[in-house]
């Protein structure tokens, strides 16, 4: 591998070319604002279905919905999503202990929160990548990555070649690009799983609503449409093995069906084992530099936390957001460039993933007197200042 300060910079008149690894958050997200800037962009991504029909609901929050608004997306999000604006806190029997309002990270202009089916976002940013010109290649990886003095040569699982100017590895949590130069974090499991659903929105359910106790460490639900919410139950991790995927309807009811409230409602539609999720925590976070030559990670690639402060995609969609500022400015596209995103994004996820590790470990250790109101005021207003 070439040393990066070594590189040579995109053609001067000429116009450069960018692959990105992985058609996620992250990867949708780069590849929009880098086309927009006139950038020739590959994107490819391992799955056929682009993702396009795989998870049940996602919460943004305000920071994340201001990225969206950048990519010219923000209408159509918000047509298809529920904003609101307060969190509910309840007892496991549904009383309402307390409600708080949300910070607004976003700014004053956009809401909150907005929650909203994780298919249909994926869907939007599916159509404005393919709307941007950027050439598309489901069911296709990346085998081998080779850098000299003129760029970085890659060999496609379909046999292909092609050389870049950059390549992007914005694949995922456990991203082959990461092994590949040389980076040998990896993903760790935080002691806590998840089991999630989508179903009928309960007309009372206007908010995030959580009940700490009971069988399972939380119990919570987020609207995502005006019809639709996704649920959930977070417990200690289980051996994956050993439960049937048959039995996963059998086995989220049988933690729901100790809460109240709007529960019982939501329980009654927990019946197809197909549509219930169970996925363990996991938590990332490299250090050091995230780019090695010209090949730079981004999203989940580099970094991931439990979803206990719901800002997992918008630390990716931050991450695209700065590194696409940083490759339209001008500057030269060397080690300082790289190292300059690096700089900018690891204090602020840095933050964001220590403190969700430390709610979820309270929650491990049973701890009751924890400060989770003052880390996550701490931690929203932190992240209402610009990335």
């Amino acid at each position: 591998m070439a040393d990066s300060r070594t590189l040579p910079q995109p053609p001067a008149g000429g116009t450069p070319t960018v692959l990105v690894i992985g058609g996620g958050a992250s990867g949708n997200a780069v590849t929009i604002l880098l086309r927009r800037a006139g950038i020739a962009v590959d994107l490819i991504e391992a799955k056929p279905d682009w993702n396009a029909t795989t998870g049940s609901g996602i919460t943004l929050q305000g920071n994340a919905l201001r990225v969206l608004r950048e990519l010219g997306v923000w209408e159509q999000v918000k047509a298809s999503g529920y904003a609101f604006g307060s969190l509910g806190v309840t007892a496991p029997d549904g009383t309402v202990l307390f409600v708080a309002e949300d910070i607004q990270t976003g700014g004053e202009d956009l809401p909150a929160t907005l929650g909203m089916q994780r298919p249909q976002l994926q869907q939007i940013l599916i159509d404005t990548v393919r709307a941007s010109g950027a050439d598309v290649r489901l069911g296709t990886t990346a085998e081998t990555l080779e850098q000299d003095a003129d760029g970085v040569s890659v060999r496609f699982s379909d046999g292909s070649e092609s050389r870049y100017d950059l390549v992007i590895g914005a694949d995922g949590l456990s991203s082959a690009t990461r092994a590949a130069i040389g980076i040998t974090d990896k993903p760790e499991p935080t002691g806590m799983a998840i089991w999630r659903i989508a179903a009928p929105r309960p007309e009372s359910v206007t908010r995030t609503d959580l009940a700490y106790g009971g069988p399972a460490y939380i119990a919570g639900y987020c609207p995502t449409s005006e019809n639709t919410i996704y649920a959930y139950v977070v417990e200690a991790c289980r051996d994956r093995a050993s439960i049937d995927p048959a039995t996963y309807a059998d086995e989220m009811c049988r933690l729901a069906q100790s809460y109240g409230g709007v529960w019982p409602e939501i329980t009654e539609h927990i019946t197809d084992p197909k549509k219930v999720n169970y996925t363990w925590f996991d938590h990332l976070l490299v250090e050091g530099s995230w780019h090695r030559g010209r090949v730079v990670l981004i999203g989940d690639a580099a970094h991931c936390c439990p979803p206990t402060l719901a800002q997992g995609a918008a630390m990716s969609l931050e991450d695209a957001l700065v590194l696409a500022e940083l490759l339209t400015s001008g500057r030269d596209w060397d080690d300082e460039l790289f190292q300059t995103y690096h700089d900018r994004r690891i204090p602020r996820v840095r933050t964001v993933v220590a403190a969700s590790m430390q709610i979820g470990q309270w929650q491990l250790d049973g701890v009751r007197d924890a400060d989770m109101a003052g880390l996550v005021g701490r931690t929203m207003n932190l992240l209402k200042e610009r990335p």
